[in-house]
This record gives C-alpha cells, structure tokens and sequence, in this order.
C-alpha cells in the first residue's frame, strides 16, 4: 500500500464513521517502533506503523486509523484530544475506535547483565552491562581485587 492509497483510505473512514473530511496527508512511517500510529498536531498529518500492517492486517489498520481520526477531529474542533480526555474516550467508545493497538515488540526480559565480575576477597558478585577495566575498580565492601568471572555472549 502507498501513501497516497494510505491517505484516500483514511479520507474514506473519516467520511463513512466520523461524516467528516480529512483534509491532511496519511503516511507510513517505518522509523515507528512501539505505537501502531500518531497524530501529528503541527501538520495534522498521520502518520501509521507500516509494520503494524504488515503483522495484523487490514482490521488493525482500520481501527489504528479510527483512533488517530478521533485524535485529529477533536483537536481541529478545539475539543479534549488527549488518551485521558473525556471527549476522547466517548468519541472512541461512539466510534467503536480501539484504545491500544495489538502489541508490535515483545517485551525484553531484564538480563542480570553481560559480563560477571567477582571480588577475589570476598567472593561478591558484580554483574555489569558494560565491561569494566578490573585493574582501574575494586570491590565496593572489602576494596579487594576483581576478576572476571563469566563473559556472556549476545
């Protein structure tokens, strides 16, 4: 789908659901990760998560849509356009818009860290990011020496 396929769409939901026109460009942005899309306030353009699309499918696409139209319409109107706004959340419930779009990235786990250091004193465990120089740090309760221990690979 192009941009200006993108934009004759949202013209066409705008109409159909809102009975309203949009006026502004539709884009696809790649450099969005974790929303589906946003509603630029400056330009009033909106701009979609073309990886959105691509994983979920038309339907997403409509109801990513819907819900950035109900952000454009009501801030043209001077109304609450905010997530937390009361117009916003009555305009969604009124258009049957989706409050959060289909999760994009999974979550990360936490990893303890990349490298494992270990005092040779006291035997604590240091689990670091970042690799340290241990002839520069030494162990913060005894001020031993330290070693490194493990070194995980990515």
């Amino acid at each position: 789908m192009t941009n200006e396929e993108l934009t004759k769409m949202i013209a066409k939901i705008s109409r159909d659901i809102f009975g309203k026109p949009f006026l502004h460009q539709g884009v696809f942005n790649k450099r969005l990760r974790t929303t589906g899309g946003r509603y630029m306030l400056g330009s009033h353009n909106i701009e979609i998560n073309p990886a959105s699309y691509e994983k979920f499918g038309g339907n997403e696409l409509t109801g990513i849509i819907k819900h950035e139209l109900c952000h454009y319409h009501l801030h043209l109107e001077g109304k609450g356009y905010k997530h937390r706004d009361k117009d916003f959340r009555e305009l969604l419930q009124k258009t049957g818009s989706p409050r959060f779009c289909s999760l994009l990235a999974e979550k990360r786990r936490k990893t303890n860290g990349f490298h494992l250091y270990e005092c040779i004193s006291c035997k604590t465990e240091f689990p670091r990011k970042i690799r340290m120089n241990t002839a520069k740090y030494r162990c913060g309760r005894c001020s031993g020496k330290l070693q490194m221990k493990r070194e995980k690979s990515l």
